[in-house]
């Protein structure tokens, strides 16, 4: 049955989130001379690798259990077959212990084997496999579509590299963002079909944590040549992919947690190639890059720093 309260609920909190989170850094943002943005590219950069690394696969990571029930079910099922398997494999195995005491090596048990092979199938296409498989297709298919861009850059205007790099990079900002309001979106449903008060919680946690993202974006974005209306305007629409998130936590909680990881490992993808193939390659172009290595370092670390004590500060 359709609990409007809740709907209504999870709608306002995904919308003012969102809102509230992109004022902020679009304030942040706007405030800074073009000098200054462009020293901050490292700063988003570092913001960028600690989201994915540091927020995002840690979080796609938990949300497998509950994606991988059904697995975890049917293996338990399998070992409660082979238990009888067991049993008769007794015998067996007691024999062997007399042949050993005999100076005879023992025979592996068949039941060792299988758990062997049980194990590295584990290993190479369990979950976590599965889960860092996307990352690496999200990372090939991002350099395909900034391929492509870059290759439509190349034939409208010729040189600028570090400019066109970031226009490629600009879209690709945009996917990531998209796909992270999503699974913000997603858990804030959850977090409010459990309880109110936790949702309202949740809803605080992510509008804290998405401010330095947001503030990356709008740096990024703007260094790719946008004005500060389209700016905003580009970020207010992958913005609503939050409500999406939230409809779809909704109607079809049980469907969509499946989907949950592999969703958040593709937004980890995205960020990732983007600081590493886009953004830390623009700072090796900035004139003076020599001289400015201790400050574009400074800020990356910065970056990367933040993500993490803003996230234990909103937890505490």
């Amino acid at each position: 049955m359709i609990n409007m309260s809740v709907i209504t609920m999870i709608l306002l909190a995904t919308l003012l989130g969102g809102a509230i989170s992109m004022a902020l850094a679009a304030l942040l943002a706007f405030r800074l001379s073009q000098g200054a943005r462009m020293a901050l590219v490292a700063f988003a950069a570092g913001v960028m690798l600690s989201s994915a690394w540091l927020d995002i696969l840690p979080e796609a990571v938990q949300a497998l259990p509950a994606a991988t029930a059904h697995e975890h079910a049917g293996a338990h099922e399998h070992e409660r077959e082979r238990a009888g398997e067991h049993e008769h494999a007794g015998t067996h195995e007691h024999e062997h212990e007399h042949e050993h005491a005999g100076g005879r090596e023992p025979i592996p048990s068949e039941s060792a084997a299988r758990h062997g092979e049980h194990a590295h199938g584990d290993a190479h296409d369990g979950p976590l496999f599965r889960l860092f498989a996307v990352v690496l297709l999200g990372i090939l298919g991002f350099f395909t579509l900034e391929h492509l861009a870059l290759w439509r850059h190349a034939h409208a205007e010729s040189g600028h590299a570090a400019h066109e790099s970031m226009v490629s990079a600009a879209p690709l900002v945009l996917i990531g963002d998209a796909f992270h309001n999503f699974v913000d979106g997603f858990m804030i449903a959850a977090a409010f079909i459990a309880d109110p008060r936790l949702g309202a919680t949740a809803t605080f946690a992510i509008i804290v944590h998405e401010i330095p993202q947001e503030l990356g974006d709008f740096i990024v974005l703007l260094h790719a040549g946008y004005s500060r209306a389209k700016a905003l305007l580009a970020n207010a629409a992958s913005s609503l992919t939050a409500v999406a998130g939230g409809l779809a936590g909704y109607f079809s909680m049980a469907d969509a947690s499946a989907l949950l990881p592999y969703v958040l490992a593709l937004a980890a993808a995205s960020f990732i190639y983007i600081a590493l193939a886009d953004l830390i390659p623009m700072l090796r172009h900035e004139p003076g890059h020599n001289n400015r290595f201790a400050r574009q370092f400074a800020l990356i670390v910065l970056g990367s720093a933040i993500v993490p004590l803003i996230g234990m500060w909103a937890h505490h």
